[in-house]
């Protein structure tokens, strides 16, 4: 069971790293450059953006620190992507208004994936411990 909580902190680890490092670049691009798909949100009012950029930001760092966690931050894990499936789900208008609506869902579904798979490793902690 460890070589499997190892591997989920390590893959979500991957996946907050890749997507927020490509939402970074969209949100870099459509506020600063009026390119890409939040450029028809962004255009004009770039200050807008500052939401976008510190979510994604905050997302690089979580990665980060699940690369290098341990078993006790699975709840965090579960916490981060409850967190930002809730918001996907919540603001679903922008998948639809910028035409990135393959993103949202597959953002949205690996979102509530680490959320379970996340709760599923911490009950597992909690059973070992409880069998020692």
């Amino acid at each position: 069971m460890l070589a499997y909580r190892n591997f989920l902190l390590r893959f979500d680890a991957a996946f907050l790293l890749i997507a927020s490092t490509g939402g970074m670049t969209v949100d870099i691009a459509g506020s600063f450059l009026a390119r890409g798909p939040e450029a028809l949100l962004l255009n004009g009012v770039p200050g807008a953006a500052i939401g976008f950029i510190e979510a994604h930001g905050l997302a690089f760092i979580l990665g980060v620190m699940l690369w290098r966690a341990g078993s006790s931050l699975h709840v965090v894990g579960a916490a981060v992507h409850l967190l930002l499936g809730t918001a996907n789900l919540l603001f679903w208008q922008f998948f639809i208004l910028t035409g990135t609506l393959a993103a949202g869902y597959m953002t949205a579904g690996l979102h509530g994936f680490f959320v379970l798979a996340h709760l599923a490793a911490f009950n597992a902690v909690r059973w070992e411990v409880a069998a020692r």
